[in-house]
């Protein structure tokens, strides 16, 4: 299957902010008059996205309000005459898109659905893993909205960053065992007395370069904070 082929109806412009965390850049979509996610504000791109839109667009779309997707939501609806920005919430319906409340990444974060298209922004990414920040973000709300996608009848997956996902299903599960799997490396290390950082890092994310491992640490502290919910911490640790 060609993964990256476009779901009928939607057009993607990618903004030019590569990086480690946002992998090629913010993915920007066109769909029903709507942009979802128009990603930094860069003016370049905009203009691109407006004239992928045909020159006019009913209305500004967020999944979240992190900097790469959203900085450049009020240039572009000043740039397409004064149309309206909207970060929806569950259930809200913005032309043809219906928000779903998925936070975990972002409290604020949502989903947008239409025809069994899903604008995931950052509940999935096309390549790798999503980050949790510890304190902003949770990680057991981010399972339930995991969850919450999966029950869903859903043809295809369009992430903010990386290439379409049209194997739903797969992907979906693929991430709650990531998570799983982490946790379980995670509570065989505190059983066996590991408490420092790097200490649980080298049991639960051997496999993170150094590079990526100030982001595992980060990690960690949502794995931990979600074990400290859920009483599931040893004592010394609560």
């Amino acid at each position: 299957m060609d993964v990256d082929r476009h779901p009928a109806g939607v057009v993607r412009v990618r903004a030019p902010n590569p990086s480690p965390m946002t992998l090629d850049g913010t993915n920007t979509y066109v769909f029903g008059g709507w942009v979802v996610d128009p990603g930094p504000d860069d003016p370049a791109h905009l203009q691109a996205v407006l004239e992928a839109a045909g020159g006019a667009i009913d209305g500004v779309a967020l999944t979240h309000t992190h900097p790469d997707h959203s900085d450049g939501a009020q240039p572009l609806a000043e740039l397409a005459g004064g149309v309206p920005v909207r970060l929806p919430t569950d259930g809200e319906q913005l032309g043809p898109l219906t928000a779903l409340a998925t936070p975990g990444h972002a409290p604020d974060h949502v989903c947008l659905l239409a025809d069994g298209v899903c604008f995931a922004g950052d509940l999935v990414m096309g390549q790798g893993s999503v980050f949790i920040m510890p304190g902003e973000g949770s990680l057991a709300d981010y399972l339930d909205s995991l969850r919450r996608v999966r029950a869903l009848d859903l043809d295809v997956l369009c992430p903010g960053h990386g290439p379409y996902v049209w194997d739903v299903a797969a992907k979906l599960d693929e991430y709650v065992a990531h998570q799983m799997e982490r946790e379980r490396l995670l509570l065989e290390a505190l059983a066996v007395g590991a408490r420092s950082d790097d200490e649980l890092l080298n049991r639960a994310w051997s496999d993170v370069g150094p590079e990526l491992r100030p982001v595992a640490a980060l990690s960690l502290r949502a794995h931990l904070d979600k074990l400290r919910e859920e009483n599931r911490l040893p004592d010394d640790l609560v």
